[in-house]
């Protein structure tokens, strides 16, 4: 949680706090108490990056697959007000996938 704070501090708005951030294979999402904060690196050399700043009230639904044998990474799919496909992320392997849903329920559901 450090590295999200120093690294994406100019990010946030006045008050504005990080509830839980993950590092997935080269982004990272960041869940504050007003939105979702998605980070897509881009190019070989990730200095160019992508920040989609996502308002809960915008996600209409979501889904948690997780890791099963021979698959090892867990998918989160966010489906966003206005757009038909899903905005995907892919969790490695070590991370509690049990913990995003129950985060985004908390946000989602007010």
């Amino acid at each position: 949680m450090r590295l999200c704070r120093q690294d994406y501090a100019r990010l946030l708005g006045q008050g504005e706090q990080v509830h839980a951030a993950y590092l997935l294979i080269r982004d990272s999402i960041l869940f504050t108490d007003r939105r979702l904060i998605l980070v897509d690196k881009q190019g070989i050399t990730g200095k160019k990056v992508e920040y989609h700043s996502i308002p809960y009230r915008s996600i209409t639904h979501f889904s948690v697959e997780t890791a099963g044998t021979f698959d090892l990474d867990a998918e989160l799919k966010i489906w966003i007000s206005g757009t038909a496909a899903p905005v995907e992320k892919t969790f490695t392997k070590g991370v509690d996938i049990y913990e995003v849903p129950a985060i985004l329920t908390q946000y989602v559901a007010k």
